[in-house]
């Protein structure tokens, strides 16, 4: 019994060091050799997943006050985007231009977000790269299909926005620094940051990340040199759209000093599938043993806390943060949840093997983990004397005899160079595949518990606002000639996103429209002139936003400022509808009671609707960046 158990030791060691070898093999494919089919296999299906479930209801019916921004913009010539940067979002300058030739194509909210699907789904992948590059297939693709179905990646891969594409640009840009780390050249890297910093300077951040990587690397100081040039390279081409920028910091005065709330759910949103329960604190444990992960931990846990915790440290003095600012740092937690994932399914293996050994020959047993552990090792244990069948006071009387191991040169001693083809046995092929198909369709837990969740997220409901919805009241409600404000300004984006409703209408307002003027919402007209065209109407319809009017907010602009005093003075709200953050509303104007007279019939019939409840009032939100 003594002498089977130690052949199975045996077996088990001849296995690991076949397996180091193999990985080997595997690292060196990623040069001029080809990847294997485990590495393809393991990138391709976060790609599919992320790519099912960010055209999963891409179509919601509606689109949000950003969203409508891009869509103007976008829709614009390249003369008229260029001189619209000159005074505004400059920031997303590079990203209007990449969506004005998509909507060139096909011009509809389904054009308008397929670059964040496609963006989401490449980071999945390039996730994905990592996990298979520094450690192994199964971690990279447990990595990629964790990232692939984390709710906030799906929240913002169907966004008409920069993010999913920021992160794809980040995500990218860590592997080819790995790469650049194993000799390859710092071009690419350098190449693909520059591009991911002019679609959002906040990108910037990870430098910082990508520094703490090589120092735990303790790379030489020509790897730093090289390192820096390229950095360098990057940062002077963001010069420029950092100093335009700069003026128009204006546009994120909306944002809040950060607390420890927002820390809180940052951290539930990038950490776990779903934000509370046994799910969250199942993904901080195997994200705390994937710190012992070696390289995969200098890479991941630096990109997943460096960026938002610089951003949260600097938005104490000058509020700057959002999640969607750091939504690439997201990254680092799924390769982190894998690597922990892996250490314990190598751990429940080793226990599983240790329970069948007596303490005679247990040693031999740790020896296994020590080469998994170490590979470096094997030419030493070898080499040592010390062969994989045998322990450390030699061979064991009546130990068969046995073919010499794969990889050791039975006459020196000495490791052999690893050979062109090295198969897994069979029955080891099986069990790791059954190991890395359990642990993929693991995942389809937490995905299912949260489905609600990723339900609601594909309602246009869930979004801040929906401009169809206000769009199509207006379709109904307005009649030819009826006058609109806008209030603040920013809200005619609803007209311009959904043209067709207001064709009629007669804004009040506006002197030239966004587009001829180089505006984001168009030119308006002098105050004084203003109120006068405000004198002469008797009812005006407002869209606005949802907690004006009344409201103790004194606008910056002077022309909101009289839409504001007029309207909330000299007229009385006679019906309103509300979609999230902006409303639609008739105001009829108030008279003396001796001189008030019935109002005109409306065109429908039928007693008309209570107003609904508005919030409390509170200072509007600007357009974001």
């Amino acid at each position: 019994m003594l002498i089977h158990r130690q052949s199975l030791v045996r077996a088990c060691l001849q296995y690991k060091i076949g397996q180091v070898e193999s990985q080997g093999e595997s690292e060196c494919a990623y040069g001029p050799g080809r990847r294997t089919r485990a590495e393809v296999v393991a990138v391709v299906v976060p790609v599919a997943v992320m790519l099912a479930l960010g055209l999963w209801g891409l179509d919601r019916g509606g689109m949000w006050g950003d969203e409508g921004v891009t869509f103007l913009v976008g829709r614009r010539t390249v003369p008229q985007i260029w001189r619209l940067l000159h005074g505004v979002d400059a920031v997303h300058g590079l990203y209007y231009l990449l969506l004005h030739a998509v909507l060139a194509v096909h011009p509809g909210e389904v054009a308008l977000r397929l670059p964040s699907v496609c963006g989401a789904a490449a980071t999945a992948g390039l996730v994905a790269a990592l996990g298979v590059r520094l450690a192994r297939p199964r971690v990279g693709l447990w990595a990629g299909l964790l990232y692939a179905i984390t709710p906030l990646v799906g929240h913002y891969a169907q966004e008409g926005r920069s993010y999913a594409l920021v992160a794809a640009g980040v995500t990218g840009a860590t592997l080819l620094l790995v790469r650049a780390l194993e000799g390859r050249s710092w071009w690419g890297y350098g190449t693909v940051l520059a591009v991911t910093f002019l679609l959002h300077e906040f990108a910037l951040l990870v430098l910082c990340a990508h520094a703490l990587t090589l120092l735990a690397a303790r790379v030489p100081r020509a790897v730093w040199a090289g390192w820096g040039r390229a950095a360098g390279a990057a940062v002077g081409v963001l010069l420029p759209l950092a100093w335009v920028s700069q003026r128009q910091s204006g546009q994120v005065a909306w944002l809040r000093v950060p607390d420890w709330d927002t820390t809180e759910r940052l951290a539930r949103g990038f950490l776990s599938v779903t934000p509370a329960g046994a799910v969250f604190w199942t993904s901080v444990l195997l994200i705390l043993l994937g710190l012992g992960a070696g390289r995969l931990a200098s890479v991941a846990l630096p990109l997943l806390v460096v960026p938002p915790v610089l951003l949260l440290t600097v938005s104490q003095f000058r509020p700057l943060f959002h999640e969607r600012y750091v939504l690439y740092a997201l990254a680092g937690a799924p390769l982190l949840v894998a690597a922990g994932a892996d250490w314990l399914v190598g751990m429940a293996g080793r226990l599983w093997l240790a329970g069948l050994l007596r303490p005679e020959v247990a040693q031999e047993a740790g020896r296994v983990a020590v080469v998994e552990r170490r590979p470096h090792l094997v030419g030493a244990l070898t080499a040592s004397g010390h062969h994989p069948g045998t322990t450390a006071r030699g061979h064991h009387p009546g130990a068969p005899t046995r073919p010499p191991l794969k990889g050791v040169d039975r006459t020196t001693g000495a490791a052999s160079p690893p050979p062109s083809h090295s198969p897994h046995p069979p029955k080891r092929l099986a069990r790791t595949r059954l190991i890395t198909l359990a642990g993929a369709l693991a995942l389809a837990v937490p995905f299912l518990h949260g489905l609600p969740a990723y339900r609601n997220d594909r309602l246009a409901a869930h979004r801040p606002e929906n401009l169809a919805v206000v769009s199509a009241l207006a379709g109904r409600e307005l009649r030819p000639g009826d006058p609109v404000l806008f209030l603040p300004s920013f809200w005619r984006v609803t007209a311009s996103a959904y043209p067709g409703p207001f064709a009629g209408a007669r804004d009040l307002a506006l002197a030239e429209s966004g587009a001829r003027s180089g505006t984001l919402s168009g030119r308006e007209v002098a105050p004084a002139e203003l109120a006068a065209r405000l004198a002469g109407v008797d009812r005006v319809w407002i869209v606005a936003q949802s907690n004006l009017l009344p409201s103790r907010w004194v606008p910056g602009d002077p022309v909101d400022r009289v839409k504001l005093d007029v309207v909330d003075g000299e007229f009385a709200r006679r019906r309103q509808y509300v979609s999230g953050r902006v409303k639609l509303a008739l105001y009829i104007r108030r008279m003396p009671p001796q001189d008030m007279v019935m109002p005109a019939p409306e065109r429908k019939a039928g007693p008309a609707p209570e107003p609904m409840v508005t919030p409390p009032p509170a200072p509007p939100s600007p357009a974001r960046r």
